[in-house]
């Protein structure tokens, strides 16, 4: 069911409105997960740090952060990320331990079928 899209920034309200089309055109449900966990409003997003990465992934994994991607933490291993938002340091870790740093209107346009993403935060 889609609902309305109560947001005031553009560029979000945009990102919910590809990930709604996917997840209907391609039947995936984890761009519907994303676009739901987005559309919360701010003060109920939990914020992901790099060392959760380290801990749950695996190497060579992709991974979608719906929110604030932080740097506290260590990242030995390449993973593909993608989120809304990183800190500075949070993205210079991962493209240190190999990985790569992708928004997710990027990983969306990459992998419009969902197929090997995960859902993390």
């Amino acid at each position: 069911m889609l609902r309305t899209i109560r947001k005031e920034n553009a560029e979000l309200a945009l990102v919910l409105i590809a990930l709604r089309k996917a997840a209907k055109a391609h039947e995936a449900p984890v761009w519907f997960a994303v676009a739901e966990k987005l559309a919360r409003p701010r003060r109920k997003a939990t914020p992901v740090n790099v060392g959760h990465l380290e801990r749950l992934a695996n190497a060579k994994e992709t991974l979608v952060v719906p929110g604030k991607l932080l740097a506290h933490g260590t990242l030995s291993k390449p993973l593909t990320v993608a989120a809304y938002h990183y800190s500075a340091d949070a993205r210079a870790k991962i493209h240190q331990a190999g990985g790569t740093a992708l928004s997710i209107s990027e990983l969306l346009k990459a992998k419009p079928d969902g197929s090997g993403v995960r859902l993390f935060g």
